[in-house]
């Protein structure tokens, strides 16, 4: 089985708990594109567990995690990462592989992503310095993580690229400059600790599959911050669609053999850009706060609006979808009336080019006052949140497979 897992809406969706959910069954999960801006939110046992770096399945017994080719890498946050997750299992180390062709994430590229949000130049960005390494990256400048185990080369190049930055940082955003030689010795440090974990993914994930392995492929960032078909310029700098796993992870793309999509069962956002559904009334903060809307990674609050079912059906088109689980329905129970945009007034279908200037047609139902946390099958939850499910499988075309009720790997229900 060999099983991708995508966002369809502006992330933030619940895929980490789906890909924790799902694991079991899996022998790898291997993650095929972003960085630390993931803040992919695991329950596991009595303690809540945030994953950034590392794939979100690796705390099922016997699930391998890569780090892909396609992500770029903070060695900084991945050993914080990894301590933590020692805490859970001792030998967590031994269950992640990271990819030699993963870009690195400098110093210097936190610095210019910090720099340029705090100006007029800001998007929203997590200002980890995932934006300014993809730049290095197609720029052909970067450093990957097997440039680590070069000295020479990696002495050379740093050299370079501090140079080029510090020239940046003096004369355009009057900052001070970086040196070169502190942050070689950190780096250095780093290759010592990664080299047994470093690996060629693509060889690694190739030979798994014909060794008949069941691989999960895990997406950081949702369908509508993809560089090209997302709301551009407030996107991720990274292909999030499931077209990307072949190329973040060095796979011939029929390896893929199903896209399952994770939808919140409303709709959320963070940073700027355009939202048709926000709603900035009651209902936008109740949802914020009844379903502990803040970021994982920032902890920005979150913009929250009624579920957009167009937007949902773009991203299940572009990422060949036929079924979602849909996440946080439980957050629900507590409106008397719950609506969803079915469409545009101005539009025939969304289309990120006018995504500012649409405006959404709502169809209202009752709400289901009634604590759902505890249901574990479908024919038990109340006929107006039945409704609901089917309004949105109606809208968007898409089967539902999966409901999760709460944050708790075992809170979900089957269809």
């Amino acid at each position: 089985m060999k099983l991708a897992v995508v966002g369809l809406q502006w992330g933030d969706e619940g895929k980490g708990k789906v890909v924790d959910y799902l694991a079991k069954d899996f022998d790898i999960d291997a993650r095929f594109q972003g960085g630390t801006n993931a803040g992919h939110t695991v329950r596991h046992e009595d303690r809540e567990v945030i994953f950034h770096q590392v794939p979100c399945g690796v705390l099922n017994k016997g699930v391998i995690g890569v780090v892909g080719a396609g992500c770029v890498f903070d060695p900084a946050i991945f050993f914080s990462e990894l301590s933590n997750l020692k805490k859970i299992n001792p030998k967590i180390e031994e269950c992640i592989k990271i990819s030699k062709y993963c870009h690195l994430i400098m110093p210097y590229h936190i610095l210019i992503d910090k720099i340029r949000e705090e100006s007029k130049q800001g998007i929203g960005t997590t200002k980890k310095g995932i934006g300014p390494a993809y730049e290095d990256k197609y720029a052909r400048v970067g450093l990957r993580v097997g440039d680590l185990f070069n000295q020479e080369f990696f002495k050379e190049r740093l050299r370079a690229n501090i140079s080029r930055k510090n020239l940046m940082l003096m004369e355009i955003y009057h900052a001070e400059p970086l040196s070169d030689s502190e942050i070689f010795d950190k780096y250095m440090d780093y290759a010592k600790k990664l080299k047994p974990i470093v690996i060629n993914d693509a060889a690694y994930l190739n030979d798994a599959l014909t060794k008949g392995k069941n691989i999960i492929f895990e997406g950081a960032q949702g369908t509508l911050l993809d560089i090209d078909f997302g709301t551009y310029p407030y996107v991720t700098s990274s292909h999030t669609v499931s077209g990307s796993v072949g190329v973040g992870l060095g796979l011939p793309p029929f390896y893929v053999e199903q896209v399952l999509g994770v939808a919140k069962a409303y709709t959320t956002r963070v940073g700027f850009g355009p939202f048709p559904t926000e709603s900035t009334e009651e209902f936008g903060k109740s949802l914020r706060e009844i379903g502990k809307e803040y970021g994982a990674t920032t902890g920005r609050p979150r913009r929250c609006g009624p579920f957009d079912a167009a937007i949902v059906k773009y991203a299940a088109q572009l990422n060949g979808v036929k079924e979602i689980v849909l996440t946080k329905f439980d957050v629900l129970s507590s409106f008397d009336k719950l609506k969803i945009a079915v469409g545009y007034t101005n539009a025939p279908a969304f289309d990120p080019f006018i995504a500012d200037r649409l405006e959404p047609s709502y169809e209202e139902i009752p709400g289901f006052k009634k604590d759902i946390s505890k249901i574990r099958d479908y024919d038990a939850l109340p006929d107006e949140a039945k409704e609901y499910l089917k309004l949105i499988e109606h809208y968007t075309g898409l089967k539902i497979k999966y409901i999760s009720v709460g944050p708790e790997r075992n809170a979900v229900i089957r269809l």
